[in-house]
């Protein structure tokens, strides 16, 4: 069955129209710039956990409708955020410290990868890799691959929370939502229910069911 084109409710909506109108100022475009093409280089995961992170990242969060050289790189900036060690401010009271959540996290789905199929994650077929996250969401895994790693929280809550966070923090993405970016200077004024300010974009059509992993 031939895979259905991805849809947005603002096709036509561009949010780097706005990199010379007055919803932008230069700290504005220094940020939204750096974002768009100061890609953090791989300093913290190895070869091998930086290239299964890609494949867990293309398995939760596809992008077929952009072509590779437009492709968000999350993988990148959550390696950029942990080579510098920074926090969101949270931390379960039982949790390992984030660096070390992801490097035992990682490697469980490796070896959870490798006890299911003989295979590494990035070379099993689509329908495996989801197989196999849906298993570890619903805590059917080999606790003694996971070394005090609870598996569902490592998927959903550090995992899963860490890549939409990231994704949605890139302007490209900005485009699928119809967010204007930041709003210095001019600021957004309209913030109730239906309410959107002059400059803001309005939808063109129904947004696209978005399917998930229950």
């Amino acid at each position: 069955m031939a895979e259905e084109p991805f849809r947005t409710s603002y096709p036509r909506y561009d949010v780097l129209e706005k990199w010379d109108s007055p919803s932008w100022n230069d700290a504005t475009r220094r940020a939204v710039g750096d974002r768009l093409h100061n890609v953090p280089p791989r300093r913290f995961f190895s070869e091998r956990e930086y290239a299964l992170l890609t494949a867990l990242v293309e398995t939760v969060l596809p992008q077929p409708e952009r072509p590779p050289r437009e492709r968000i790189p999350v993988e990148a900036f959550i390696d950029g955020v942990l080579h510098e060690d920074r926090g969101n401010g949270t931390r379960f009271a039982d949790a390992l410290p984030q660096r070390e959540a992801w490097r035992h996290g990682l490697a469980a789905i490796a070896a959870e990868a490798d006890r299911r199929h003989g295979r590494a994650f990035p070379d099993l077929p689509g329908p495996q890799r989801t197989a196999l996250l849906k298993a570890i969401d619903a805590g059917d895994v080999d606790e003694a691959l996971w070394e005090g790693v609870k598996p569902r929280r490592f998927f959903r809550d550090v995992l899963l929370k860490e890549a939409v966070k990231i994704y949605y923090a890139h302007p490209s993405a900005w485009n699928e939502i119809g967010f204007g970016g930041p709003a210095a200077p001019r600021g957004y004024v309209r913030l109730g229910p239906d309410q959107r300010d002059p400059w803001e974009a309005r939808e063109e059509m129904a947004p696209q069911q978005i399917g998930d992993l229950s």
